[in-house]
């Protein structure tokens, strides 16, 4: 099956179908009318043109950030630390910068800017998390990122030093927008950085919950290269990051305002020598993909047989992609915990598993916790090391189905 690129019109040629797959932060509460859910064919394909690996059916961006969107940045110390650091790393040196954030969410990433009193602006859809945002002290503007929008960013604060963004790039299918805005509001020496999944980790650790609604382009340094260069921009360095499941800290710049570090041709070699552009690469993950499915599955109902009780921990986005790839519903997996209120109480898209506060979890209370955000696991067993020396077990799915 072939269907245009988004980002170049190529032809785009699918290699895996996880199904039919409901939005993967729209959790029903008990009461609602559950025939209304929306669900959408999750696919994935490559544009044969510019390689870039992406969502086939993408659903409408307004259902998927909105008001009430309920991700947010600092649920996890291990994120805070994270965009502290990142902020610290680009304000260091610069004199009266203006900052501009992409999805600034809760306004994480912008608050150390706020706290030193530098000019920013953060950009996002959700009027929730905005409100957040405000009472950390940031500026909010509730809107998504266009070129339009970055113009008049523009005309009423002036060039931007530092535009940053993480997870929100290649969330939207409009990214030629959202780059032609960058490279119109980006003073002459000034840097865009962007954190996003990067396909590579995905295919090493057979990621498929990666694959979800809002993930609708994965980035290689190839695919990222010919995306910038079509808006004016350059790819200038690269760094691996291992949040997430395994991202890449992209670096650009106007053309020629900047040399590339070395690293950006070492990645580039790298993701040549390990075919991640090849086609029998990607159909090669997608077998094993389906073989993940079918141990999950398989080991779910041995667990049930046995008379196990066996919940889920963290009801993230990957989550659903997981639960209705694989028909993960309450008798399988009798519970999700989950640390953010406006989740718990609720249902999970699709599969309907209570979503349940961190306190009804703990020793006793499950033989077995299947690791939804496996991507916080350090932090996840740190936390609740007393239910492992109780005798619960952890059940994993990446990079492969196991029992610790």
């Amino acid at each position: 099956m072939a269907t245009s690129c988004l980002v170049c019109t190529g032809p785009v040629t699918q290699f895996l179908d996880l199904g039919r797959q409901p939005l993967s932060d729209a959790f029903p509460a008990p009461g609602d009318d559950l025939s209304r859910e929306y669900f959408f064919r999750l696919a994935l394909g490559q544009c044969s043109t510019c390689t870039m690996v992406q969502l086939l059916e993408v659903p409408p961006a307004e259902r998927m950030f909105h008001q009430t969107y309920p991700y947010r940045s600092a649920g996890s110390a291990v994120m805070r630390e994270h965009f502290a650091r990142v902020a610290e790393l680009l304000l260091d040196g610069r004199t009266d910068p203006f900052v501009v954030e992409i999805g600034s969410n809760d306004g994480t990433f912008l608050r150390t800017a706020a706290e030193r009193g530098v000019r920013h602006l953060g950009v996002d859809p959700s009027g929730d998390a905005a409100l957040e945002a405000a009472a950390r002290g940031v500026r909010v503007r509730v809107d998504f990122f266009t070129e339009p929008l970055a113009r008049h960013v523009l005309a009423e604060h002036g060039p931007a030093d530092v535009v940053f963004s993480a997870n929100t790039v290649s969330h939207d299918p409009n990214v030629n927008s959202i780059l032609r805005g960058v490279a119109a509001l980006l003073a002459p020496d000034g840097v865009f950085v962007f954190e996003d999944p990067y396909l590579g980790s995905v295919l090493a650790n057979t990621a498929f919950d990666q694959i979800i609604d809002e993930h609708v382009l994965f980035f290689s340094a190839r695919s990222v290269v010919g995306l910038l260069h079509r808006a004016g921009l350059e790819l200038v360095d690269v760094e691996r990051l291992p949040v997430h499941g395994g991202q890449i800290r992209f670096t650009a710049a106007h053309t020629g305002a900047r040399p590339a570090a070395a690293a950006v041709d070492e990645l580039l070699a790298e993701e040549d020598a390990l075919g991640v552009h090849r086609m029998s690469r990607l159909r090669e993950f997608a077998a094993r993909t389906a073989d993940r499915r079918r141990a999950l599955v398989a080991l779910l109902r041995r667990l049930r047989a046995e008379g196990a009780r066996v919940v889920g921990y963290g009801a993230t986005a990957k989550s659903a992609t997981v639960a209705n790839y694989c028909g993960l519903g309450p008798e399988l997996v009798s519970a999700v915990i989950d640390a953010t209120p406006a989740k718990q109480g609720r249902l999970t898209p699709g599969t309907h598993i209570p979503v349940l506060p961190p306190e009804a979890f703990g020793p006793g209370t499950a033989d077995y916790a299947l690791l939804f955000a496996w991507n916080h696991a350090e932090e996840i067993m740190a936390k609740e090391r007393a239910f492992a020396e109780a005798g619960g077990r952890w059940v994993r799915y990446v990079p492969e189905v196991s029992v610790d």
